[in-house]
């Protein structure tokens, strides 16, 4: 009886209280349960509880490599931009098409104001067909013109690929320096709270004046800043992300997996230009416009080509069937498409000036973004030949001192700034590094370096 009561004070009467069948509770502490782990049954009415949702859930976590297929299958310009390529096919189909036939029909000597006299015999009737006959290879020169744009716009495309590619892993190294910045500033803060914890027990000691203990207090205002500051940076940094990979491609919840790491660069100057010079595809998309340019040029020869117009007509007049044939063509005296013939020319130096052009700039491109790799690397480099371990040793050193009352405040504060100031640089510099090596990426045009 007694258990029963206690069964309906734990289930009945919530389930009456709040209206739910299941409500989730806490026994109390004499009762020593415990909460279920992820993905393990749970005994009782706690097993039918829901699961955790909102803030309580897990955030999806991405990769880098899975934030870059996000954004090239979801981001909304990108696929704005690969419409062009179907655009530029539909119009290869226009190019490709015949001339439609010509259907003639006419009626003649209708007698209008005397209908009695009207008969089948006294009226003349036509019945034509028509064609176009293009010379010169038109329609093959149009098709071929037509290809080779298709095959511009793809290189195109392909570019805008590898400029999202490069945005989205510059805001993800973004958000990895946020969150990097984040734990520094949250481990500082909780280090710091230790140690104004224990002033305020050497302040009612009377180990320092309150002079002492209200400057430490105020220092703490700074960390609390520190982390307040950093939360934002990282909203910030994963709003800009989910910008770029498709805002409905992932969901509110999310974050980026891994760290900012340090991983040296082993490839030379040489093999990167080369690997440039056969794979960037903004220079593919310039020498491809040669191609173009030239297929413009066939074309403009074959339009100064005169087309023939045929025909073939029925006549019935006065009871007599007879049959007509037409031809007709123009005399190239004046218009013999000069004009465009001498644009298409220019057009294709343009396009040769264009190629040389943009092969110097992939050229400029893959040795900026080699030095600037090389000197982050450098930089980097200092800070872990032993600069980090430095300033914790000196922040480790002086904050165990002034624990034991050997050492002053302001220098436990001073090593505490220098061991901040050290610890985000370094992490800057980790993220510039990082970031000079998704440019030297995107000037080769891979995400493989040779």
């Amino acid at each position: 009886m007694f258990r029963a009561s206690l069964l309906y004070a734990f289930i009945v009467l919530p389930e009456l209280m709040f209206g739910q069948t299941t409500l989730p509770f806490k026994f109390p502490a004499a009762t020593h349960a415990q909460t279920p782990q992820a993905g393990q049954p749970s005994s009782g009415t706690a097993q039918t509880a829901p699961a955790p949702t909102g803030q309580n859930q897990a955030p999806t976590l991405i990769t880098i490599d899975e934030a870059i297929s996000l954004a090239l299958a979801n981001n909304p310009s990108l696929k704005a931009t690969r419409t062009q390529i179907q655009q530029n096919q539909a119009q290869e189909v226009t190019a490709n098409l015949r001339p439609n036939p010509t259907l003639s029909w006419d009626g003649q000597f209708f007698p209008l104001f005397n209908p009695s006299t009207l008969t089948f015999d006294n009226l003349q009737f036509d019945l034509g067909v028509g064609y176009l006959f293009e010379r010169g290879g038109k329609r093959q020169n149009r098709l071929r013109a037509a290809r080779d744009q298709t095959s511009v716009t793809q290189a195109q495309v392909s570019d805008a690929e590898r400029t999202l590619t490069f945005n989205v892993a510059q805001q993800f190294i973004n958000a990895l320096l946020a969150n990097s910045n984040l734990d520094l500033a949250q481990q500082d803060l909780k280090s710091f709270q230790q140690t104004v914890d224990i002033s305020a027990q050497r302040y009612k000691a009377g180990d320092i004046s309150e002079g002492d203990y209200l400057k430490i207090t105020l220092q703490l205002l700074q960390f609390q800043t520190d982390v307040s500051s950093a939360q934002v940076a990282k909203v910030q940094a994963l709003g800009s992300l989910r910008q770029l990979l498709g805002y409905q491609s992932v969901p509110r919840s999310y974050d980026v997996a891994g760290d900012l790491t340090f991983q040296p660069l082993k490839s030379g100057l040489m093999d990167l230009q080369a690997a440039a010079l056969r794979q960037r595809p903004d220079l593919l998309a310039a020498q491809k416009g040669i191609g173009a340019a030239q297929s413009q040029i066939s074309l403009a020869k074959a339009d100064a080509k005169q087309d023939l117009t045929a025909s073939i007509d029925y006549s019935r007049a006065a009871g007599l069937n007879t049959a007509s044939v037409f031809f007709s063509i123009p005399l190239p005296i004046f218009n013999r498409n000069q004009g465009e013939i001498a644009r298409t020319r220019f057009a294709l130096t343009q396009a040769e000036l264009t190629e040389k052009s943009n092969e110097d700039t992939v050229m400029t491109d893959v040795v900026n973004a080699f030095e600037s790799a090389k000197t982050n690397q450098e930089v980097v480099q200092l800070y872990l030949s032993g600069y980090l371990k430095q300033a914790q040793d000196s922040r480790d050193i002086s904050e165990y001192a002034y624990k034991g009352g050997a050492a002053t405040l302001l220098d436990f504060l001073d090593s505490e700034r220098s061991y901040r100031a050290t610890q985000l640089a370094y992490r800057q510099a980790l993220a510039a590094y990082m970031l000079s090596l998704e440019q030297l990426r995107q000037a080769v045009g891979s995400r493989s370096l040779p």
